[in-house]
């Protein structure tokens, strides 16, 4: 079965969540949905989403500041910004915060439906051709190569799509749970144990001769690629 694409929707109006979570469900999309933006924060924290959709007038942290939090902590993930408000200054303030598009309500569900398929296809092709950059170590999806302080490192087909999860959320700790889904799916052979085995090898091979650390664990939850 192919994976369908997971979208978070936030709207502090129920209805309106409701009524986009109903359709777009139709449409084939996997759905999560959010009231506020502390539930929005907390939601992305505990899944990786392809698309989110964000309203910018919320009763406690706000479209734009949500969205200000992601990018501040590394956070790549498609943000289709929505609003009642039209004016330039508005789309000018959600983009400058790294919002990736903008639609202004009320909207045809047809609109939001491309829009989001847009950027899903826009996100994985730039997940294919675009070199992943942390600190002094760089991932070429293309050649499928991975170099640390200007050495290549070699790494088998499953540490790479490890590390490449692990640079294309920088900063972000992500569960054990999550590189599971992740990176083998639903692998009912996976053990705890082979998930450790894999992370401590990647780790060894791209920290050798003495490189600094980027690759933690964060005991009892999962993993964090940061600088010391």
């Amino acid at each position: 079965m192919t994976p369908r694409d997971r979208v978070l929707l936030v709207d502090d109006d129920s209805r309106v969540l409701e009524a986009l979570e109903r359709a777009l469900m139709i449409k084939g999309f996997d759905i999560s949905t959010a009231e506020c933006g502390t539930q929005a924060l907390e939601s992305i924290r505990r899944r990786i989403y392809d698309v989110i959709v964000l309203d910018i007038q919320m009763p406690d942290i706000d479209g734009v500041e949500v969205c200000r939090r992601l990018r501040d902590g590394g956070d790549r993930t498609p943000v289709l910004m929505l609003t009642a408000r039209d004016g330039v200054q508005d789309r000018v303030l959600g983009l400058d915060v790294g919002a990736d598009d903008y639609l202004v309500k009320p909207f045809a569900l047809d609109e939001l439906i491309a829009r989001i398929r847009a950027l899903v296809r826009r996100s994985e092709l730039e997940g294919r051709v675009g070199v992943l950059r942390f600190a002094d170590l760089v991932l070429d999806p293309t050649s499928v190569e991975v170099w640390r302080r200007e050495h290549l490192v070699e790494l088998t087909a499953m540490e790479f799509r490890l590390l490449a999860l692990f640079m294309r959320n920088p900063r972000r700790v992500i569960t054990r749970d999550l590189v599971v889904e992740q990176v083998w799916g639903t692998d009912p052979d996976l053990s705890s144990n082979s998930l450790t085995v894999h992370v401590s090898t990647l780790r060894r091979k791209i920290e050798g001769d003495g490189a600094t650390r980027l690759l933690h664990t964060v005991r009892g939850v999962g993993y964090v690629l940061r600088e010391p």
